[in-house]
């Protein structure tokens, strides 16, 4: 039986997310993902009058590329797919998968290699068209949800089509205040954190872009960032699972970085180029219905009540100048179940134990 929740879920991505107009072209990227899905984003397109392109990949093949990955090989790659890129007004990709560590054995000389090349497509895609990314839910998602396969369905379905629109205003509030701060101080357990966000634009993001969406971001003066962050939400990287990463700062640079046994892998990420040692974003998450870490990114920098701090590139429109191969969300909850904090714009207390103090904010408190 057909799930009308996905085409509810296509109308959304296409007529919302990316408000695809007559004759746009729209590249479709789906990754493990079933039929259902593909054909809903077909002819929802085609009902709107625009140009669909298909790009379908598993995984495990994926995987067997990157294994072997090579200059040439990647060079070309990149090349063709941002010639395709190229011609698109907008991207799509639906991102599924029954195992999220599946390129954890890819050695990482290896993902380097490819992320190299591939970035530039990356960046043209954000920086030049209209583009929403989802995941899919499966089996091993609602696992690392700790929710039965069906229980999970449901949740997914109900935060990506929440009502983005009825946060707009809250968010706009949010993003006024951000715009006029310089100073941002953020405390917590295992968590002391000065820097500045002055002169550099804040977003907001509703639904137009990952989803499922919620958050207000902007980025952190490079060279601002002073003190120390510990990290309790779990997160995955190159298909590498990371718990309690702590980064210690200096001039805007992570000069300390340990993960508990993971703390090797955390360096090498880190070490990447010199723009991995610094902060590319710092986002206040919003989503009411996303409560828990799932070590999945698109989710958990949504999570109400958390901030992210960014290891790595800054997106253009919040810009601080610093560039990467590298963008890693990585999660803090500041909600009293989880510790509590306290976040402070030029001294005055905005937002404490996950919940915002202004009345302009309160509709981002859930």
């Amino acid at each position: 039986m057909h799930d009308t929740r996905i085409d509810a879920l296509a109308r959304q991505l296409v007529r919302y997310s990316t408000s695809l107009k007559k004759d746009e072209k729209v590249l479709i990227d789906l990754f493990d993902v079933p039929d259902s899905i593909g054909l809903a984003l077909i002819r929802e397109v085609r009902a709107k009058g625009a140009l669909p392109f298909v790009r379908v990949y598993q995984a495990r093949l994926t995987r067997e590329l990157l294994k072997g990955a090579q200059d040439g090989q990647y060079s070309v790659m990149s090349k063709h797919l941002l010639a395709e890129m190229h011609d698109m007004d907008a991207y799509i990709a639906i991102r599924g998968g029954n195992n999220i560590a599946e390129t954890s054995d890819v050695p990482v000389e290896r993902m380097q290699l490819a992320m190299k090349h591939l970035r530039p497509v990356q960046d043209y895609r954000v920086k030049k068209t209209k583009w929403s990314v989802l995941r899919w839910p499966s089996p091993s998602m609602a696992q690392q949800a700790g929710m039965s396969t069906e229980a999970f369905e449901d949740f997914y379905f109900k935060v990506c089509l929440l009502d983005y629109k009825a946060l707009v205003p809250a968010m706009n509030a949010l993003k006024k205040l951000m715009d006029k701060t310089d100073r941002v101080e953020i405390t917590g357990p295992g968590t002391d954190l000065r820097f500045s966000i002055k002169d550099i634009p804040t977003l907001i993001s509703a639904g137009c872009y990952n989803v499922p969406d919620g958050e207000v971001f902007t980025s952190p003066v490079r060279h601002s960032v002073e003190g120390f962050i510990t990290y309790n939400a779990p997160t995955i990287y190159q298909g590498i699972g990371f718990d309690g990463i702590r980064l210690e700062f200096s001039q805007g640079k992570v000069i300390k970085a340990e993960a508990g046994t993971k703390t090797k892998e955390l360096n090498k990420i880190l070490d990447t180029d010199e723009g991995a040692r610094y902060i590319g974003e710092f986002a206040l998450g919003v989503h009411p219905l996303i409560l828990e870490p799932m070590r999945d990114i698109l989710f958990d920098e949504k999570i109400a009540g958390s901030f992210h701090f960014t290891p790595g590139q800054a997106y253009e429109d919040a810009d601080n100048g610093n560039r990467s191969q590298i963008h890693w969300d990585i999660v803090n909850i500041q909600r009293k179940d989880y510790g509590g904090g306290e976040i402070r714009f030029d001294g005055k207390l905005i937002r404490k134990d996950g919940l915002f103090l202004p009345k302009a904010f309160a509709k981002l408190n859930g």
